[in-house]
């Protein structure tokens, strides 16, 4: 079996949506700092991270500010020229390369922890994406995936936008996103289970929030 066909072809976000995306996603930083201290409770001590997707780079830069070893993949060279800069004004060490999330730029069993979060909706071939972060993961190394799903609920979108304290006009846009392209794009949960199986992660464990899942993998 096969993913479901996704319209989307792959092309990162670039030019001027990819920096609305970074100066937007900002106002998210207390739950980015929430998700790398969790992680960061999951890694050994000076440990190997690997971000898939990482956009402007906040995790992978406060990832790295807890002593982690930190390199990141992004197919959009905006992000990548964004997430170097906003690094280098934060004095972290992380390692940012270009690539297809599909065919990971890492070495095979190089990392003790993959993360990939809000991007995987638009990947173009998500079952070799999972595979891929299975693939680089040392024996006895986790990956996460987190994103929203298919069935999140409008009101609880707006919820969670509202939250950000961005502008009006970012909210307006914002859950026109969500509502014309994003939701279409997620999956239900039952199709993450099942590419999760096809990809090779046994026993994954998924679970909910309000607007999305979190699917954890063991090697």
């Amino acid at each position: 079996m096969t993913a479901m066909a996704k319209a989307y072809k792959g092309m990162g976000m670039e030019g001027g949506i990819a920096r609305w995306y970074d100066k937007t996603t900002r106002k998210d930083m207390p739950a980015v700092r929430e998700l790398a201290a969790k992680i960061a409770g999951m890694v050994p001590a000076g440990g190997t991270v690997l971000e898939v997707a990482p956009g402007p780079g906040f995790l992978s830069i406060e990832l790295a500010k807890r002593g982690l070893d930190v390199q990141a993949v992004d197919i959009s060279e905006t992000f990548i020229e964004i997430a170097r800069k906003n690094a280098a004004e934060e004095g972290a060490n992380v390692v940012f390369m270009r690539g297809n999330a599909a065919e990971l730029p890492v070495i095979k069993e190089s990392v003790d922890f993959v993360v990939c979060r809000a991007a995987f909706k638009n990947f173009t071939e998500p079952v070799k994406a999972m595979r891929e972060m299975l693939r680089v993961l040392k024996p006895g190394g986790t990956a996460m995936l987190i994103d929203m799903r298919r069935d999140v609920s409008i009101e609880e979108l707006q919820k969670y936008v509202d939250g950000l304290g961005v502008s009006w006009f970012n909210r307006k846009f914002m859950m026109l996103s969500f509502r014309g392209m994003l939701i279409k794009r997620a999956y239900p949960l039952e199709e993450i289970r099942r590419m999760a199986a096809e990809a090779g992660w046994k026993d994954a464990r998924i679970d909910t929030s309000p607007i999305g899942f979190a699917a954890y993998a063991r090697k």
